[in-house]
Formats: structure tokens, sequence, C-alpha cells
């Protein structure tokens, strides 16, 4: 067994500025002091947060998106998730979210956790919700949103992540949580 030892290893900022800033994220430098005295520096990207929300329908399914994503350009496959607007509750992020992109709404909703995707480089935070009680109706996705909804079975959710299907983290984190969730508790 290993012992942990309870060091302070906060770093100290000195100073700060700003490389880059867009409509969503922000870069910034700072200039920090190491708990051994050392001077560094520290570049890293401020993100407002997100939430990503595992729709189960009543048979079961798990509702899932294909999207275009323009860093990588490519379609991925992926859970329903959007940012956080500024002063908005994380709940009622999901349940925007889950009605702009798919046109369900849910009356039952399970908190499963939350992540942090980037440590290394980014401030984001990933919450994460299971959704049920699922009810049809109209998406109200954005003029420049453009994805293509469908559902899967949970089983074959797994199975995407698996082989590969299914590379998005928040969705895999996400997925495995509900699972896990499910099978204690339902």
């Amino acid at each position: 067994m290993t012992t942990v030892i309870d060091k302070d290893l906060t770093e100290h900022c000195m100073s700060s500025h700003t490389i880059a800033s867009g409509v969503m994220l922000t870069v910034k430098c700072d200039q920090v002091r190491l708990p051994n005295g050392n001077i560094s520096q520290r570049e890293y990207v401020m993100h407002p947060g997100a939430v990503v929300i595992i729709p189960q329908l009543a048979n079961g399914n798990i509702v899932l998106e294909r999207q275009f994503r323009y860093p990588l350009h490519q379609v991925f496959i992926e859970l329903p998730a959007g940012k956080i607007d500024v002063g908005e509750d994380i709940l009622i992020t999901g349940q925007r979210e889950l009605v702009e992109e798919t046109g369900y709404t849910a009356t039952d909703w399970v908190k499963l956790g939350h992540q942090h995707p980037c440590i290394g480089y980014s401030n984001e935070v990933i919450y994460m919700y299971l959704a049920r009680g699922l009810i049809a109706g109209e998406h109200q996705r954005d003029e420049d949103e453009a994805l293509e909804v469908f559902e899967v079975s949970f089983g074959d959710c797994l199975r995407m992540i698996k082989n590969g299907q299914i590379t998005d983290g928040k969705s895999i984190i996400g997925l495995l949580l509900a699972e896990k969730y499910l099978q204690a508790y339902v």
C-alpha cells in the first residue's frame, strides 16, 4: 500500500494575461510560483463548462447524435450536450440542451457526477445527467447546428465504445456512469 503525503502542491499566480479571447473560449498565460519557489509559465483555456445528457427511452434505448466536429474534420457519434450559459443552473442547461438538440423533454433527471476532461490545459467541467421519462417533441436547434438524432440499445452503445465507433470522452464517461447507476439502482 502506498502512503499519501499531504504536501502543499499549490502553484500561486504572480501575473496573468489574455492571449486570445473568442465567443466561448479565452486563452490565458500566467506566471506562477511553484511550491519549490521556482517560477514557471502556465497556458490554459477558460471554458464556461458543459452538461452532457444520457437520454434513456422507455424501451431502454439511448438517444444519440451524429454531428460533424470541425476541429477534427469528421462526424462523431455522441450524447446530447452543450455549454452552460452565464449564470445558468446546470440542470436547466441539461434540460435546455436536450430539447434544443433532440426535441425530447424528460420527467426524471439523475445527476451522475462531473468530470474535468482536459486538466492539463483547460478549466472545463462537464456535468452528467441521466434523463428518463422522455417525451418526444420538436427540436429547437440553432441555425448553425446540423445533427442527426437516432436511438441505440444500451448494449449496442457499450459495443460502440469498445469497437471505436464512439470515441468522444464525455459520451464514453457518461454512458459508463449511467451503466453503473442503472446496475446499482434500477
